[in-house]
Parts: structure tokens; C-alpha cells; sequence
């Protein structure tokens, strides 16, 4: 009697070493504190050897930098036009609430790591630069400018708002997060208000910058033949 076929349901494909690697650190540190996670610790949970997580990544900060990119991408991938209409406000709103979204599988994790970063100004420092890596992105997919004078501002501040959302976020158990949606709420706000001032500054300055760098460059044309400028 002949076999009726079997259809083949294809699988998902089992995650790399690197996603392996990055899986095997946050749930060490949603159990452990972080200066006790070894490299040992985490290529055992891995599945690969010290050798081949040296090739992948040089340390445990280079691992949270791989979960950065995974969670931008993330955000980035499902970023549409929907949001295309609305308000400035609501726009960055929307993507800070989508990578909290990413992010919560991992909060556990994330948790321990923010607490550690905050007894360790070098850790912290260099989180910060991930965060701006990160939110240079994020920005762009709001359709908020960050290439003009006052980008890195923007930047920086929507690093520190979603910084300080966090605090609250990790003690939000509430299914609609409205203690994190408050919060966001209430940063935001204050942010605006910060950048609405800065702005005015920026206009205020824009003559006397143009004034200075007319002055400047007639101080240049006339310095005689050889002279050198003073270096410190």
C-alpha cells in the first residue's frame, strides 16, 4: 500500500551564536548580578567556546552594544508612515513605547544592568554612547531632524528621557503600563519645554554668531606674513 506524502512544515531557523550569546547574558543577568557573570559563564550558556565568543564579541559591553542593534532593529522594522500625521510629540511617543515593547522579555535583565551601571561612571558612560547610537535612529524613524545645530541636543535628550522612563518601567507590573505612560508623558513634556527654550537661544544668537565669524575672518585677512597662533 503506498504512503500518503507528508507535507513538510518548514522550521524556523535555530538562532546563531551571536543571538546565542546575547540570549545567554541577559538571562544571566535577570538572575545574577552583573560583576559576578564571567565570559566562562556566558559561552557555557551559549553552547560555544571562549574562543569563538572572543571572536563574536570582546566583552560583556560589546554583547549589550549586539542587543542595542537587535532591539533597534526591531523598532526600525516595524516602523511605518502611520504615525506620519501626527504630532512631533506623539511620533517620538509612539516609538519609545514600541522599544519598551522589545524590550520586555528582558527586563529582568535590563534591570540588573542599569543598576550596575549606576555604581559605574565608565560603564555608564559608555551605555550612554550606545544610547545615542540607538536614539540617532530612533529619531529618524519619528521624522524628527537631528542633522541641524541642535540634533545632538535632540539626541542626547531623547537618550536621557527614555533613561529616566526606565526607572519607572522596571516597577511597572500594570498591563497597560500607565505609571510608564505617565511618566514618558511627563518627560517628554519637559523636554519640550527644554528645547523650546534652546531654540529661542538659537534664533536670539544667530546674528552675533554671523557678526563673530565676519570679525574673525577680517582678524585673519589682516595677521601679518609668519605669524604663528598661539597653541596650548
Amino acid at each position: 500500500m503506498a504512503r500518503s506524502p507528508t507535507s513538510k512544515i518548514p522550521k524556523a531557523d535555530a538562532p546563531g551564536p551571536r543571538d546565542r550569546i546575547i540570549d545567554a547574558l541577559m538571562a544571566l543577568a535577570g538572575d545574577m548580578r552583573w560583576d559576578e557573570i564571567t565570559l566562562s559563564m556566558i559561552a557555557a550558556r551559549a553552547d560555544v567556546s571562549l574562543a569563538d565568543l572572543r571572536d563574536h564579541y570582546p566583552s560583556k559591553g560589546a554583547i549589550i552594544g549586539g542587543f542595542s542593534k537587535r532591539i533597534d532593529r526591531i523598532v526600525l522594522d516595524g516602523s511605518g508612515g502611520d504615525m506620519l500625521g501626527e504630532p512631533a510629540r506623539e511620533r517620538v511617543l509612539d516609538v519609545m513605547m514600541r522599544r519598551l515593547d522589545a524590550m520586555a522579555p528582558y527586563k529582568a535583565g535590563l534591570k540588573e544592568i542599569r543598576r550596575a551601571a549606576g555604581q559605574d561612571p565608565l560603564m555608564l558612560a559608555a551605555l550612554n554612547q550606545m544610547a545615542l547610537n540607538s536614539w540617532r535612529y530612533m529619531l529618524a524613524a519619528a521624522d524628527i531632524e537631528t542633522e541641524d545645530e541642535l540634533g545632538m541636543v535632540r539626541i542626547q535628550g531623547a537618550a536621557l528621557v527614555f533613561l529616566r522612563t526606565l526607572d519607572t518601567w522596571f516597577e511597572d507590573e500594570g498591563e497597560d503600563l500607565a505609571r510608564t505612560m505617565a511618566r514618558l508623558d511627563k518627560e517628554l513634556g519637559q523636554g519640550e519645554r527644554i528645547m523650546g527654550r534652546l531654540q529661542d537661544l538659537q534664533r536670539l544668537a544667530a546674528p552675533f554668531r554671523g557678526f563673530f565669524r565676519a570679525a574673525m575672518e577680517r582678524r585673519t585677512s589682516h595677521r601679518p606674513a609668519g605669524e604663528e597662533r598661539a597653541s596650548f
